[in-house]
């Protein structure tokens, strides 16, 4: 009997990991609900060769853009739910969106299995630009109130959020231009149609010489700009940015959950990977699937929703 019993067991574990390498079940669709070119594109782009380096499958990027995401987020849950479709998910968009009026998801459709990395919010201005300091730039906030122009990409999005928390905490007014997107966001910015950018530290990275960053919404100074001060070390505690992870279909099993979360941090903790997303202006950060990720995303929606309502994106 115990022989039978050992043999049992022997089998139960030969098909239990048997079972844990059915993911992935082939190819997988990396869905991203924007356009390409974007952020979001960018950073899928980057996961590909990893995702095929520990799977040996590949990690096909698509596209479902409209309505700022929510097309893609609205039709997630009709997906295959078998770990061969993902979904790129930013904060604050899948929290925002849906308090802004019926835009066919909540932010509880979405089941978030993975956050690993967010584009830090920044103050960018023209390297001839004549604030040099965060100091220049409040003070001609202060002398003139909302003579002071942003550029942003879009109304409660990362940019607009943390222009409004700024200015509360500097005691200042200035003026918050919505472009459609980063890109058109950092031309107004470089052609002088606005004194500065809330842009991100991406900006800084793809602009080089051109541009002059003030501060930058990260713990710790980046790697990657080591002069550039944080805004917590200039007296203004904004850590923030637009967060970006995955999202499977809600009717995926726990399992096929934890898997696809597990795939994302194996990727995230690639030396390689990581030096690739800190050259790029990106700052890391790893929210599994599970207690962790319903705790982050309390803390980020309580954040983010008050800061909306500060700027009357919602009631």
């Amino acid at each position: 009997m115990r022989k039978l019993t050992l043999v049992a067991a022997v089998f139960g574990l030969a098909a239990g990991i048997a079972q844990a390498q059915d993911f992935p079940p082939g190819a997988v669709d990396y869905v991203i609900p924007f356009g390409p070119g974007g952020e979001s594109d960018i950073t899928a782009r980057l996961q590909q060769p990893y995702f095929k380096k520990l799977y040996g499958e590949e990690l096909v990027v698509s596209y479902k853009p409209g309505g700022g995401g929510a097309v893609g987020w609205s039709q997630l849950n009709s997906m295959a739910d078998d770990g061969s479709v993902i979904m790129g998910v930013n904060l604050p968009h899948i929290i925002v969106k849906p308090e802004q009026g019926n835009v066919g998801f909540t932010t509880d459709d979405i089941t978030n299995v993975y956050m690993f990395h967010y584009t830090p919010d920044a103050i960018v201005v023209k390297a001839d630009s004549p604030f040099e300091t965060l100091d220049d730039l409040i003070a001609a906030a202060k002398a003139d109130p909302r003579k002071v122009t942003f550029s942003g990409s879009g109304k409660g999005t990362a940019n607009h959020l943390v222009q409004v928390k700024f200015d509360n905490l500097a005691e200042i007014e200035t003026t918050y231009v919505s472009f459609k997107g980063t890109g058109a966001a950092v031309t107004a910015m470089l052609g002088g149609q606005v004194a500065a950018e809330w842009g991100y530290s991406t900006v800084g990275a793809a602009q080089g010489d051109k541009v002059r960053m003030l501060a930058v919404a990260t713990e710790e100074r980046q790697p990657a700009f080591p002069d550039v001060p944080t805004f917590k070390e200039l007296g203004f505690d904004i850590v923030s940015g637009a967060y970006r992870g995955i999202a499977v279909p809600n009717g995926a099993s726990e399992e096929t959950r934890q898997q696809v979360s597990d795939a994302i941090a194996a990727i995230n903790a690639d030396p390689e990977f990581r030096q690739k997303m800190l050259d790029g202006g990106f700052a890391l950060v790893d929210v599994p699937y599970g207690p962790e990720m319903d705790a982050f995303m309390a803390e980020r929606a309580e954040d983010y929703l008050a800061a909306a309502k500060a700027a009357g994106v919602i009631d």
